[in-house]
């Protein structure tokens, strides 16, 4: 049998049917947090401009591009939709029909 990486879980009584002396499982808490040191707002500014020069931006084609390719994706959507609700409006009618 594989061991348990829960500390604390007794295999052997929990399987020997003595439930009311098997220790319950403790799981290990994450070690504490350092709590962090304040920034003054200079310094904190210096690091916000440090990793806004890490930012690849995209380019206007890119955006470009990507915008339109949304649009046409919208503009796909709503034909698609807008057959599919006629579709089941029709269905629906032609079923009430039936019913009267």
């Amino acid at each position: 049998m594989a061991k348990s990486k829960v500390r604390g879980f007794n295999r052997g009584a929990r399987n020997a049917g003595n439930a009311a002396t098997t220790p319950a499982p403790t799981i290990d808490a994450a070690p504490e947090a350092a709590p962090k040191k304040r920034v003054n707002p200079v310094q904190f500014a210096k690091e916000v401009r440090a990793e806004a020069r890490k930012i690849t931006w995209t380019s206007r084609k890119e955006t470009w591009i990507t915008s339109v390719m949304v649009f046409i994706m919208v503009a796909l959507a709503t034909v698609f939709f807008a057959f599919v609700d006629v579709g089941l409006g029709w269905a629906v009618s032609q079923a009430i029909k039936i019913g009267s």
